[in-house]
């Protein structure tokens, strides 16, 4: 239906927002959704005509000027900030979305940038202000949750190329967890009870796999996910910390820039991704003709 994948990312994002709003008792302010879209643009668009003006100084040709607005990207990181972060004033929702689009064009090494934007704005606030905070536990255990995400995000992450993240996260961090258990000789429902959470698929299948700020290449990829999974185990299960995944992808993001240096691959591409899937599109149809 949608040429563009980041078109199915707003729509899946907004109806998670829609079903958090309807079937679950969140303690979330209408205004601060508004707040954080109408702020996640106005940053991008500055940002953007800032580049643009600076590109006429450098370079006045007009066809070496590179529009830098993006309106989905600010989309999708003004969705991602209204369902994991919570603030009591309209202030420090304002502050998270300015840092996260800000670190998109801040943090880059070359055209890459590597730090995901929504976490550095909920890190960033988390850190900051002391109205701030992340419900992992949002959307409790029940399973139909699961199948949601599971479904969307595999639709996203197929199309995208992806799975390779997340089945490395999740699979390394179901494995750390196994073994915790084995070795407390808890019973398997303690297990299950720690990996159904609505917010941990989430964060691997929307989160963790943002094709623009994570490795290039499949080994890259793989090895930052795990690596990832280890720190969100040890944050969790020995300094008890509720919100170990966003601090081990804030911690971690650096570590793109080093596996991008060892084990060079091309930087993934919106537009050259929509035009392979158009090209598959397009075979399948003649070859069911």
């Amino acid at each position: 239906m949608f040429k563009d994948i980041r078109d199915y990312q707003i729509l899946f994002l907004s109806l998670f927002l829609i079903v958090g709003i309807g079937t679950r008792d969140w303690t979330l302010r209408p205004e601060l959704i508004v707040i954080a879209i109408a702020t996640c643009i106005t940053t991008q668009l500055i940002f953007s005509l800032v580049i643009s003006r600076w590109s006429l100084v450098i370079s006045p040709e007009p066809t070496h000027i590179k529009p830098t607005f993006n309106l989905r990207s600010s989309l999708i990181t003004s969705l991602g900030l209204s369902l994991l972060l919570r603030a009591d004033h309209w202030t420090t929702m304002v502050l998270a979305a300015v840092m996260a689009i800000s670190s998109k064009f801040i943090f880059k090494i070359g055209d890459k940038h590597f730090f995901n934007p929504a976490n550095f704005g909920i890190i960033t606030v988390l850190s900051l202000t002391s109205d701030a905070w992340v419900s992992p536990g949002q959307w409790g255990e029940e399973w139909w949750y699961g199948l949601l995400f599971a479904g969307t995000g595999g639709l996203v992450l197929q199309r995208v190329g992806r799975w390779d993240t997340t089945a490395a996260f999740l699979g390394a961090y179901s494995l750390l967890e196994a073994v915790r258990n084995i070795w407390l000789g808890w019973t398997w429902d303690v297990y299950l009870h720690r990996l159904m959470s609505g917010s941990l698929l989430l964060f691997a299948l929307f989160m963790v796999t943002d094709p623009r700020s994570i490795p290039n290449s499949r080994i890259g990829r793989i090895i930052w996910a795990v690596c990832i999974a280890i720190i969100t185990f040890i944050l969790r299960n020995y300094f008890f910390l509720s919100t170990a995944v966003f601090w081990a992808l804030f911690a971690l993001a650096p570590l793109t820039i080093f596996l991008d240096t060892v084990w060079f691959a091309p930087r993934f591409s919106w537009q050259k991704q929509a035009e392979i899937q158009e090209e598959n599109h397009s075979l399948q149809i003649s070859q069911v003709l």
